[in-house]
């Protein structure tokens, strides 16, 4: 719809009438600005209801496609298990009649389906050594035994939350709680606590950064109280979508403050120059429509960089792309509707209180620039092409365990359970109930032959001559038999989202199948296989679609199909230094970080490019010859560019210091990195590019400004 709005304001006819609607418009809201801010703040509460009323998934492997095999399995596991979510508690040091009585409190709490412990297959007043060996050495380490605990709801819902951290409470010295769940638990703990301090954080910085770039010392603030309005929109509207996942809500606010904040300042900057020759309401409703054009303009490119990572299978994409997409509109709209009333109640002292600025106008780099712009475009080769090997050769982790802090208490958990219980990673085979019990043997004997395989758990492992007549399997048959499918519990030694366990996971799957071709893998290991073949398709072709849609939205806005190719080219210059980094520094990235880099960095800075791109076609029409043009629209665009850039810096690297997640602290310094090499790329490679090229784009471009030769 921007797009189609933009492009009908170009036409000559239809752009008059739109200018001529637009101008009612603002002089609408300039004279009923009071009362759009009064609605403004009354929808405030709302949105405050909506935010509280807003559920936060915390488990991002359950945003794989349904129709995945990990996930048919997860369904399969809740619905005839009770097995959707399952945690493991070691307890050190513990009694038998101690970690009994654990046990029969945690089996009171709500939102647990099942505790199960040694006591379920065989009465503690018997010796564990008469318990089957593979459930004994499953149970019990040393002076350490391990409980299973079983939920009603899945992994990250508010009832299981709120039972994990109950068992916390009753299990509070030298005992562990591991796995998913509970390591969602401690991630819903930690971003409860770190969101409302990134977002301090982030305006504190980009504060910081409009003082420098401001000569208003009341400005800045002034800002801040205008994005109060569209963050909480958004927040509030997010219960629209049921749930959000908790990377979405610790980054939005600095993500919308990154990308929208140059809104406020186009605003401010338009009204003060309408002000030298207008009264204070005409100077706004001039500034208000010369506004809304560029800001609409501009944020189409940072729209459609949300937009594109919403056609991920990995449906993670689509949450952070609505989210922040909607972020930019209600960025957009508060800039028109609801600042202008702001700037105007707060004017004088805007206008009273004043400070000498830091940062200015480029005088002597524009200039080196156009002398030396063929050098630079040698550097640009000479650096691009190493850079693009780098970015191919980054290596991205997806075990979503090893970027969680070491302090968590599930992650001690999760690490005794590998340590002691040589519980590293466990599949859930599930098959065809119609299998017999020599059928089950066989396989699990096949499987038990693997590289890697510790034990596995199943009630065909306990019929038959042998076992104890003091053994209870009744709660192993509980456990992994239902009316329709079989369960079998494999114990592997290796770790998710490596190349052993995906291994050891296809050749699972080839026994399997030779005896259910319908058989599934559940558990961590299965989910984080299917996450890296989603990924490897879904990141592919997120950047392609960025890109198209990004081209096709600057050949629109200029009539152009070379400027688009330069525009881009520059910004995917800046992505693969950023993306190339980490691997000449030996940095592993998480896996998100390829799909939010390559398309927020692109749509968010961007617009950079078009905003001297623009410049500099003006400056042509105005008679400039090619370089004076470029000087010129480097020069007059440098320190908007620049406070832009800085302050998506800011707010990112800001957060960086205190996150203490790695998933987070990786996304924000790439984040702000690519920040500031897009503006140093915009600032030295595109004005080089255009001089170059500009052959290339009289031809290509419509209503292009000739070249005017300089006469010697």
């Amino acid at each position: 719809m921007v797009i189609l709005q933009y492009t009908f304001q170009r036409s000559k006819k239809k752009g008059l009438k739109s200018g001529i609607r637009m101008e009612k418009l603002s002089k609408w809201i300039v004279k009923f600005r009071n009362v759009i801010l009064v609605v403004a703040i009354l929808l405030l509460i709302p949105s405050v209801y909506g935010y509280l009323k807003t559920d936060i998934n915390y488990d991002l492997l359950s945003y794989l496609p349904a129709s995945s095999e990990s996930m048919k399995a997860q369904d399969i596991l809740g619905d005839e298990f009770n097995l959707s979510s399952v945690d493991f508690l070691v307890l050190n040091n513990k009694t038998e009649h101690e970690a009994a009585k654990i046990k029969d409190q945690i089996n009171k709490i709500d939102g647990v389906e099942k505790c199960i412990w040694r006591d379920d297959v065989m009465d503690i007043t018997i010796p564990k050594e008469a318990i089957p060996d593979n459930i004994q050495k499953m149970l019990y380490s040393g002076d350490s035994t391990m409980m299973i605990v079983t939920f009603e709801e899945p992994t990250s819902s508010t009832r299981t939350m709120n039972a994990i951290a109950e068992i916390k409470k009753l299990s509070s010295e030298d005992c562990y709680l591991g796995g998913i769940s509970a390591i969602s638990e401690d991630t819903k703990d930690q971003t409860e606590h770190d969101t409302p301090i990134y977002a301090g954080i982030a305006v504190i910085l980009c504060m910081v950064v409009l003082f420098l770039g401001l000569e208003s010392t009341v400005a800045p603030i002034v800002f801040m109280l205008g994005m109060i309005f569209p963050i909480v929109y958004n927040f509030g509207t997010n219960v629209f979508l049921g749930q959000i996942s908790y990377i979405t809500k610790a980054l939005a606010v600095v993500l919308q403050l990154a990308v929208t904040l140059d809104y406020s300042i186009f605003l401010l900057h338009r009204y003060v120059e309408e002000k030298k020759h207008l009264d204070n309401e005409e100077a706004m409703a001039k500034a208000i429509q010369a506004t809304f054009t560029s800001i609409t303009s501009s944020s189409v490119t940072t729209i459609a960089g949300f937009v594109a990572l919403c056609v991920m299978q990995l449906t993670l994409g689509r949450d952070i792309g609505i989210v922040m997409a909607k972020g930019v509109v209600f960025g957009v709209l508060s800039t028109i509707f609801i600042l202008p009333s702001l700037l105007m109640f707060f004017d004088k002292p805007i206008e009273k209180y004043t400070h000498k600025t830091i940062i200015h106008e480029l005088k002597h780099q524009p200039l080196f620039v156009t002398k030396h712009y063929k050098k630079i475009l040698i550097v640009f080769i000479l650096v691009f092409i190493p850079f693009i090997y780098a970015q191919s050769h980054t290596t991205q982790y997806y075990d979503l365990i090893s970027g969680m802090p070491e302090d968590f208490a599930s992650i001690i958990g999760t690490n005794q359970l590998k340590d002691k219980f040589d519980m590293t990673t466990t599949h859930f085979v599930i098959v065809d109930d119609s299998l017999t019990t020599s059928q089950i043997q066989e396989m699990s004997n096949q499987i038990k032959d693997l590289d890697g395989i510790h034990n596995i758990i199943s009630y065909e492992e306990f019929v038959g001559p042998g076992i104890p007549d003091s053994f209870k399997p009744s709660i192993v048959k509980e456990v992994c038999q239902s009316d329709d499918h079989k369960l079998l519990v494999v114990n592997s030694d290796y770790k998710s989202a490596t190349t052993e366990l995906n291994k050891q996971l296809d050749q699972m799957d080839k026994i399997i199948h030779k005896y259910d071709p319908n058989a599934l893998i559940g558990g961590e290991g299965s989910m984080t296989r299917d996450l890296i073949n989603t990924t490897n398709v879904d990141f592919a072709f997120v950047n392609v679609l960025s890109v198209a849609l990004i081209f096709l939205i600057v050949a629109l806005t200029f009539k152009s199909f070379a400027l688009p190719v330069i525009l881009v080219l520059t910004i995917e210059f800046a992505i693969s230094i950023n993306m190339g980094i980490p691997f000449f520094t030996k940095t592993t990235l998480p896996f998100i970080a390829s799909m939010v880099i390559g398309t927020i960095q692109l749509g968010a800075t961007v617009d950079y490019a078009i905003l001297l791109t623009t410049r500099f076609r003006e400056e042509l029409e105005a008679g400039k010859d090619l370089k004076e043009a470029a000087r010129i629209a480097t020069k007059r665009s440098s320190i908007s560019i620049m406070t832009s850039g800085f302050s998506f810096f800011a707010a990112c690297i800001g957060v960086s210091f205190f996150a203490k997640m790695d998933l987070i602290k990786s996304l924000v310094v790439l984040l702000a990195r690519g920040a500031l090499i897009s503006v140093i790329s915009i600032l030295f490679v595109l004005p080089s590019l255009l001089i170059f090229f500009h052959k290339f784009i009289e031809k290509t471009t419509k209503g292009w400004p000739k070249e005017r030769k300089v006469e010697l």
